[in-house]
């Protein structure tokens, strides 16, 4: 009995496990208490359960472990670099002239949300293949534009990701595997394209943009025999405070340091070099594209791998977030809905007036950068969203979800822990823990653009749906 009374006089501690609506409870009363994070695997869900099961049997257990250390050996490996532009037409596999591709996994022009059917009407039109939105709606709707997602092409896109024929893109060799990727130019952070708007300043822009200044880069790299070591400039930009998706003040001025020689070796007039260096400089979003291109071809080295569970691509379409996986060789897509991005918006702007998560850009979390590395960039809380701890704390906890981390790329402030790389979707499953996203908010309307940014996941439900597909594929 006087044991039992002890308890009422003596401190309590408690450790917690699970549901932290107790532990909030307990420190209410004055108590101390634990909390330690926990949840069922896979939710709990029986044939989650039964999937995880089928693929933790040791001797496929023992192939995945293989095939996804060669997964990260070539993500680490590889060397992404800049060697030129040129348009698209030119360069990327399977463009045609009524081609356009654009972000997240395939979808029909009758299924796109707002700003995605806002960025093909302006991208048809920009393409001479109608003269105002009207009748831009119409030739999108015959069946005569091919629409393709960008990642089928070797190409990333940001937000729409609306990619068409004439528009120049950077080329990205991987030196280690020989791969390429591609990716549009940026257009700056006014009203753009790529967040759905479409009237005359958004085309003539991307008209300066395919007379100007893509051929003085397309030349200027011409000059550059050896390209671009886009792996150690962003090893640097992430020491010098970027996290190199939505933060890029340190990328853009490395980028335009390594361009500059070249460009005023051109022959193009003074006036129109001028011209290219005031649109970069009227915002640090010039790299942002730069960096997609280049996790997107350490990242396809990767893809194809037999039994890999590593994660090669993350993107939205802003209807369905879609997942591809190594070890499903092609163009398999597991998708559920696309989020909605919780953030600051603009002024003049509510939550309900934005659209859903949209773009090619989680490209650079797959990798281990943006979100995943968002400690190496705590200013970018201004834009986002959050505190500078929960920044730290989420490039701590994405080691939970991955494979290894890259020391080519380090995080001073976690004493030069590399990046975390190599998203395991059996990882994700069996923690609970989704990969963080930080991206910008488009209306949800075409023809607006951006209104806010923040933070953002994927759905569990695509990489429950890979998981049970894998383990019936392969147990």
């Amino acid at each position: 009995m006087s044991k039992i009374n002890e308890l009422f006089t003596s401190k309590i501690n408690v450790i917690n496990v699970g549901i932290e609506l107790f532990n909030n409870d307990i420190l209410a009363q004055n108590a101390s208490a634990t909390h330690l994070e926990w949840s069922p695997p896979g939710g709990g869900k029986p044939e989650i359960i039964t999937a995880l099961n089928k693929i933790d049997k040791a001797e496929l257990a023992e192939k995945i472990e293989a095939a996804n250390r060669l997964a990260v050996k070539k993500i680490v490996n590889s060397q992404p670099v800049l060697i030129g532009f040129d348009q698209a037409i030119n360069v990327v596999p399977g463009m045609t002239k009524k081609t356009i591709l654009h972000a997240g996994p395939p979808i029909t022009w009758e299924n796109m949300n707002g700003p995605m059917k806002g960025a093909v009407m302006g991208a048809i039109i920009f393409e001479g293949l109608a003269k105002d939105l009207e009748e831009a709606a119409a030739v999108a709707a015959s069946g005569e534009i091919i629409f393709s997602p960008c990642h089928e092409h070797n190409a990333v896109g940001s937000m729409a990701g609306v990619t068409s024929a004439s528009m120049f893109v950077h080329i990205v060799e991987n030196k280690t595997y020989g791969n390429r990727a591609f990716t549009n130019l940026s257009e700056q952070m006014a009203k753009v394209l790529r967040m759905g708007a479409n009237d005359d300043s958004v085309i003539d822009r991307l008209v300066w943009m395919r007379d100007v200044l893509g051929p003085i880069l397309r030349d200027a790299m011409k000059l550059n025999k050896e390209g671009i070591d886009l792996r150690l400039m962003l090893a640097q930009a992430l020491h010098m405070g970027d996290e190199c998706h939505n933060r890029n003040n340190a990328g853009t001025a490395l980028l335009i340091q390594a361009l500059t020689p070249y460009i005023l070796e051109t022959d193009y007039p003074v006036e129109q070099k001028r011209e290219v260096f005031d649109f970069v400089a009227s915002s640090e979003y010039f790299s942002g594209p730069t960096w997609m291109a280049c996790c997107k071809c350490a990242l396809d080295a990767a893809h194809g791998i037999e039994h890999s569970t590593v994660v090669t691509t993350m993107a939205r379409n802003g209807v369905e977030f879609g997942v591809r996986i190594s070890g499903m060789a092609g163009n398999t897509w597991f998708t559920g809905p696309a989020q909605q991005v919780i953030g600051p918006m603009f002024a003049g702007y509510k939550p309900e007036d934005s659209g859903l998560d949209i773009g090619d850009s989680a490209i650079t979390e797959t990798y281990g950068i943006g979100g995943f590395a968002m400690a190496t960039a705590p200013a970018i809380v201004a834009l986002v969203g959050g505190t500078v701890d929960e920044a730290i704390g989420y490039s701590r906890q994405m080691k939970e979800i991955t494979t290894t981390e890259n020391q080519n790329i380090t995080i001073p402030l976690l004493n030069f822990m590399g990046i975390a790389t190599g998203i395991d979707i059996r990882k994700v499953i069996q923690t609970g823990i989704l990969p963080i996203i930080n991206t910008a908010i488009a209306h949800k309307d075409a023809g607006i653009g951006m209104i806010g940014a923040g933070i953002t996941h994927p759905p569990m439900e695509a990489f429950e749906k890979a998981l049970i597909t894998i383990s019936e594929k392969w147990a």
